[in-house]
């Protein structure tokens, strides 16, 4: 559990092209956290050189809100996702450029981009924005299995 901090990063050691990934998480609602992956910078991990798969109910720009993939495709609006409060599942699948994203069962995003090819994943916990403290994340079963 990730609830107190400035926020960071769990590294995978191993570099991921082809994988299914498969986590359980409990979020609060002003939980700011997320799955990075094919992360290009492991050592400086930003929604910039890696594809982000979000957990944040109440981002402010909710485009990019719990189970999209930050800066490449939106869920919609209003917010249909949501983490807070309970145990949910992401269930993950890269093949290619091909990344499709299942939150609780169902499919919330695909999409065909293939600006990051491969890299290690990573999952973070956010401290918050504008000075309010992030609530906790969890995990647990987080399970990768390269195809």
């Amino acid at each position: 559990m990730a609830d107190k901090g400035k926020g960071g990063f769990l590294v995978s050691k191993n570099s991921y092209k082809d994988f299914a990934l498969y986590a359980e998480f409990y979020a609060e609602t002003d939980t700011n956290s997320g799955i990075f992956l094919r992360a290009s910078d492991p050592a400086n991990i930003t929604a910039d050189n890696a594809y982000e798969v979000n957990i944040w109910d109440i981002r402010p720009d909710p485009t990019y809100a719990t189970a999209a993939i930050v800066n490449f495709v939106a869920v919609p609006v209003p917010i249909i996702h949501k983490a807070g409060g309970r145990w949910n599942t992401f269930e993950i699948e890269a093949r290619g450029a091909v990344v499709t994203v299942k939150f609780n069962g169902t499919v919330s995003v695909t999409m065909n981009n293939g600006k990051f090819s491969s890299g290690p994943f990573a999952l973070q916990y956010g401290a918050g924005v504008k000075g309010v403290t992030g609530g906790p994340i969890k995990w647990r079963k987080v399970q990768i299995k390269p195809l």
